[in-house]
């Protein structure tokens, strides 16, 4: 939902219906074969490229992928900056338990409402980090810059 946002493909200045959220690409539709997979989403009006990453629990996925990528810019002369962009403190009890039901279970009719009521009640979460994200993008400096 966030690079939905991201890319100006949900709106910034108010709540998505319904329809809109289920209509997003890749809304409720990764598995657990995706998590750790890095997903292109397009491009943004200043000419960055969005990606998303499902870590589930991972607490060191992240802090790998920094190391890895400062020893690409330092050792390699890797020039592109990259930022992640931390999405966990937006995803709501209803989204966890929706996704569980949902991808976990199989249980469409309760994990969707619930993760859409969710995704709802985080949206303007959302829309603040991913305004931060973009302001820190104009800024940034060094190689990677986890937010």
């Amino acid at each position: 939902m966030a690079s939905a946002v991201h890319l100006k493909k949900l709106p910034q200045d108010r709540i998505p219906t319904w329809k809109e959220i289920l209509n997003t690409d890749h809304f409720n539709r990764l598995t657990y074969k995706d998590l750790g997979r890095i997903i292109y989403r397009g491009t943004d009006e200043e000419g960055n490229k969005v990606f998303s990453l499902g870590r589930g629990t991972s607490k060191v996925l992240i802090p790998c992928l920094k190391n890895l990528i400062t020893i690409l810019y330092n050792e390699y002369g890797f020039n592109e900056k990259i930022i992640f962009s931390n999405m966990t403190p937006t995803v709501t009890f209803p989204m966890t338990i929706g996704g569980f039901l949902s991808r976990g279970l199989g249980i469409d009719f309760l994990g969707v409402p619930l993760l859409v009521i969710g995704a709802q009640q985080s949206y303007r979460k959302v829309v603040e980090v991913v305004k931060y994200t973009k302001e820190c993008a104009k800024t940034l400096n060094d190689p990677v810059l986890v937010l």
